[in-house]
């Protein structure tokens, strides 16, 4: 189905947000690692070509992107990248460690940018089922 012409106005204010995302000022690199991370979670695999494919352009390693599902148990990835990747874990998921997580974000983001964060995190969501549920198979 093709549901993007179908609710072409619609999708069309979905994928507004997502470019508004993109500039607000975080850094792309780690909403595109959020964005990722997203997908994996959901199960696009449309969605995780994508952004494996975005970070290797924005200069992430092969062998940095194949070790995001197990970012817990590798040193590759930085503080703030690991507090992302724990964010968009316990938003995607809606587990109770989020009320913790959310403090810590304040080290590294202004309150406009966890909101951004956390946007870019359930609009992904949203984009990965969408595609899953809706599109032709890749």
């Amino acid at each position: 189905m093709n549901y993007k012409e179908i609710a072409k106005e619609t999708i069309g204010h979905l994928y507004k947000a997502h470019t508004s995302i993109r500039k607000s000022g975080i850094d792309e690199k780690l909403i595109a690692l959020a964005e990722l991370r997203v997908s994996q979670i959901n199960g696009c695999a449309y969605c995780c070509s994508y952004h494996a494919k975005e970070l290797l352009n924005f200069g992430f390693e092969q062998d940095v992107v194949n070790r995001l599902p197990g970012w817990k148990h590798t040193n590759v990835f930085n503080d703030q990248q690991k507090l992302v990747l724990e964010w968009a874990e316990a938003v995607t998921f809606n587990n109770n460690e989020w009320q913790g997580i959310k403090g810590r974000l304040l080290q590294y983001f202004t309150e406009r940018e966890i909101v951004e964060l956390t946007s870019s995190i359930t609009l992904m969501s949203t984009l990965n089922k969408l595609r899953i549920t809706l599109a032709e198979q890749d």
